[in-house]
């Protein structure tokens, strides 16, 4: 799960992080209040306009302006609440503003980034730190990779010092600068175990004319797993910045995940799931989403998942691939049957159903007189629902 900017930057304030801060307004009728408000406050002559969406690129795309006047600051506010925002993340339909976060401003020396998130490879936290902040770590790690300083931190071992001051150090700070810098770190990786997060970034971590160390913007993606510790961040949820699909599948139970193929995937288990795209791919279709109805789909998640896949009007065809374990495959088979007399299906549906009760499903779908293709294996099914999605 994302949350905004501002809501991170709360967060962070928690764990004693110093932050540029501000208060975040919806209706334009709040914003001259608000800017006096954040100058006062905040004792800031100049304030900065942000763009709260959960993407990156904002100030690219016009989303984030500094503003050296109350007038300015206006005329900020009218034109990006409202916007229709398009970065290199939200692609080219773009995102509407529906928020902005009015901070106070600062006279910017230099601009670092510091982030952690998950290494998969080595089961390890990755704590990284560079001097070129402000841009996009990826172009740094593409151009310049030896700008990026690494550490790796054991979970079970915990944050240790030497590596803490490593980061420091790779920051190239004023030997004063070391022990609020140490502190912002060492805090950055609690607040990263507590929360359950999967990736914080802060991009960038300024260090202002006054030499004082500041979090201008951050970035918080949590484990959705783990949700269920964190009712204050639950809170935090902004249903619109999500894909709408996907919202409705999470209420359902489900896995979903759209893409921009045409043909529509409901499978049971990731690694299936991946598998049965790859297939896809292999015999010249593309997929249309990602969706893992779980270890223990029913009829009724059948039938939900076949409302989500045909709320994308791309979808041009729907291979079902279900390997029953757990799963029994009659109740699929007669999930799948409800599910095209009730939503009325004008879209080309493949089966292929494996497992437990398999072939009593296979006659259940036989016998059921509806337009259902039959597949005998995972090829024969990629190659029926590719097919299908090109007539």
């Amino acid at each position: 799960m994302k949350i905004h900017e501002y809501q991170a930057k709360s967060i962070l304030k928690e764990y004693n992080i110093p932050i540029q801060d501000g208060y975040v307004i919806e209706n334009i009728n709040d914003a001259e209040s608000t800017i006096n408000k954040v100058k006062k406050d905040f004792n800031s002559k100049d304030v900065v306009v942000k763009a709260q969406i959960h993407a990156g690129g904002r100030g690219k795309g016009g989303g984030v302006k500094f503003c050296p006047n109350g007038e300015k600051a206006l005329e900020s506010c009218q034109n990006i609440l409202g916007m229709n925002l398009i970065t290199h993340q939200t692609g080219p339909s773009g995102q509407d503003v529906k928020k902005v976060f009015i901070t106070q401003a600062y006279n910017i020396s230099k601009e670092f980034y510091v982030g952690i998130t998950m290494d998969r490879t080595t089961g390890k936290d990755v704590f990284m730190v560079s001097t070129e902040g402000g841009m996009e770590i990826e172009e740094v790690a593409k151009n310049t990779p030896e700008k990026i300083i690494k550490v790796w931190i054991d979970p079970l071992e915990g944050f240790r010092s030497f590596q803490l001051s490593k980061l420091v150090k790779g920051l190239n700070l004023k030997k004063e600068q070391y022990k609020e810098t140490a502190m912002i770190l060492k805090s950055m990786y609690t607040c990263f175990k507590e929360k359950d997060i999967s990736l914080l970034e802060i991009n960038p971590l300024i260090e202002t004319d006054d030499e004082r160390i500041i979090a201008v913007d951050a970035k918080m993606n949590f484990d959705s797993n783990a949700l269920y510790r964190h009712s204050d961040v639950i809170e935090m949820r902004d249903i619109y910045e999500e894909d709408q699909a996907e919202y409705e599948a999470s209420k359902f139970g489900l896995k979903y995940i759209k893409l921009d193929g045409n043909v529509g995937c409901m499978v049971n288990g990731a690694g299936l799931a991946m598998a049965t795209m790859d297939i896809i791919k292999i015999n010249g279709g593309d997929p249309a989403n990602f969706l893992d109805v779980g270890g223990a789909a029913s009829a009724e998640t059948v039938k939900n998942g076949f409302k989500i896949i045909l709320s994308d009007n791309n979808v041009k065809s729907i291979l079902i691939n279900i390997f029953g374990g757990i799963v029994r495959c009659d109740r699929v088979a007669e999930g799948v049957i409800q599910a095209v007399k009730e939503l009325s299906l004008n879209v080309p549906v493949v089966v292929r159903l494996e497992g437990t009760n398999s072939e009593i499903a296979k006659q259940i779908i036989s016998d059921s007189g509806l337009k259902i293709i039959p597949a005998d294996s995972m090829l024969d099914a990629a190659q029926k629902v590719v097919s299908a999605s090109k007539n």
